[in-house]
């Protein structure tokens, strides 16, 4: 973590030393003998927070160990309420940060939600897995005293424009194929330390989350006629990389930090009860527009492959300026694991392929390392159902429950695409809009100024003894 922190965590006074954490690591960055508290290799840790789904070491209120539970709280920045039992692995807390800026009044504070977030918070208030609560979920988060309640999901129909328009053009002028996605920031991490080489094939599209950052200091802050300067931005995901992600020092192209913290889901549950909101019982809201108005496209990045579908159905009419002949492009969807598609764009065939779990991604960079590799582009992602299994979603303690979750969390993505009238990102109005009067154009002179970024090698060198 840039600040100095970890984001990701081994507590060894819990850690029973079953190494789960370890077997689920798609980095192999978790140390230690079999019985004894692990550690994590911070050079490896791509912080995907699997370690913290999976670990089954924990402290409940009622265990005597060496360190209080008052104290361990504190050291993991959680709020004092919090009654859970604690896990061995975690992740490090942003919500005392976030309660403290909730009370500021001189502070406009703006959150923008990933769509995987409304098919799992409702989880951790005894929903049924998988159950669909945006509307909700917005009315929550005005509760808690947030000025403005946007969508990453308008993040990510914008990504769209931009990646989608990225991509043709390095198909028709002869760029870099390969094209990797870069929503996932833990598998941006991953080749930056693993694959530098490669970085060339990554899109230099930001995520959505960064993206919708920088559009609310920048066009945002002039459609609420407020400072940016007085802005604060938080973003809640389902992921523990995101963090990282948002602290990057890249992420400030608004003139200011773009995301200032972000936050999980588990991290947004603990703020809605602490605030003693009774969420089952929230009458629905929308969010708030313009910046919270989002397609069915958007709302299917939460799902693996749903990034390549959104591209698609985009990708496919301005490229063949014609209508999609089928929107639903199920060939794409999925679950874990690498699976390959061709779509007919008349008179180029666009192969294109998605993966889904980064342990499966090493052999698809091999092959482009070594010029073998024949697809145009490629989505990865670092956990193994995309982000609906994300290290930040409520925790699913039993094994046997992992399945029926994340079967539920894509199918209620699924429903609130087909259920929405708009289903492809170039038809928001919103997102016609901010192009109209401010962005201009997609890969245009501001829209690669604000919205897209640059990599950087983290590959460590190690230097031979003479």
């Amino acid at each position: 973590m840039l600040t100095g922190t970890p984001i990701i965590n081994i507590d060894k006074e819990l850690c029973t030393g079953c190494r789960r954490c370890a077997e689920v690591c798609p980095v192999d960055a978790i140390e230690g003998e079999e019985g004894k508290p692990q550690s994590i290799n911070r050079d490896k840790c791509i912080m995907c927070g699997q370690c913290v789904q999976m670990c089954k070491g924990y402290e409940s209120v009622y265990d005597q160990v060496p360190t209080p539970m008052s104290k361990r709280l504190f050291d993991r920045g959680l709020l004092e309420d919090v009654d859970e039992p604690l896990f061995a692995a975690y992740n490090t807390s942003q919500v005392k940060k976030i309660k403290d800026i909730l009370k500021n009044r001189d502070v406009f504070k703006i959150v923008q939600c990933a769509p995987s977030v409304r098919v799992a918070l409702g989880e951790d208030f005894g929903m049924p897995l998988g159950t669909l609560s945006p509307g909700k979920m917005a009315a929550a988060l005005r509760k808690l005293g947030f000025d403005r309640v946007y969508d990453t999901n308008f993040g990510a129909d914008l990504t769209i424009m931009e990646e989608g328009s990225e991509l043709l053009r390095r198909i028709t002028e002869g760029g870099v194929l390969p094209m990797f996605t870069s929503c996932c920031p833990a598998w941006v991490k991953y080749v930056e330390q693993a694959y530098p080489e490669l970085i060339p094939h990554l899109s230099t599209c930001k995520s959505p989350q960064q993206m919708a950052g920088t559009i609310f200091k920048t066009y945002g802050a002039q459609v609420d006629k407020v400072n940016p300067a007085k802005m604060y931005s938080v973003s809640v995901m389902p992921c523990t990389c995101k963090e990282f992600e948002c602290e990057r020092e890249e992420m400030q192209d608004s003139g200011y930090r773009d995301v200032d913290v972000s936050i999980t889901t588990r991290e947004l549950a603990y703020l809605i009860k602490d605030a003693r909101i009774d969420f089952n019982s929230l009458k629905e809201e929308e969010f708030d527009a313009p910046l919270g108005t989002y397609t069915g496209a958007g709302t299917i990045f939460g799902s693996t492959g749903g990034v390549m579908e959104a591209a698609l159905r985009t990708g496919y009419e301005l490229y063949t300026r014609k209508p999609i002949p089928k929107i639903d492009l199920t060939m794409v969807r999925g679950g874990e694991g690498f699976r390959v598609a061709q779509v007919d764009l008349g008179d180029f065939r666009l192969k294109v392929a998605v993966v889904s779990g980064l342990k499966y991604v090493k052999e698809v960079l091999e092959s482009v390392k070594n010029g073998r590799c024949h697809i145009h582009f490629i989505e990865v992602m670092t956990c193994p159902q995309g982000c609906i299994s994300g290290g930040g979603q409520p925790k699913i303690i039993f094994e046997e429950d992992k399945e029926t979750a994340y079967n539920r969390r894509k199918e209620g993505l699924y429903i609130h695409d087909s259920s929405l009238a708009i289903r492809k990102s170039h038809e928001n109005p919103a997102i016609k809009k901010v192009y109209m009067d401010f962005l201009e154009e997609p890969l245009g002179y501001k829209s690669h100024e604000l919205l897209h970024t640059k990599y950087r090698s983290r590959k460590k060198v190690v230097s031979s003894a003479k």
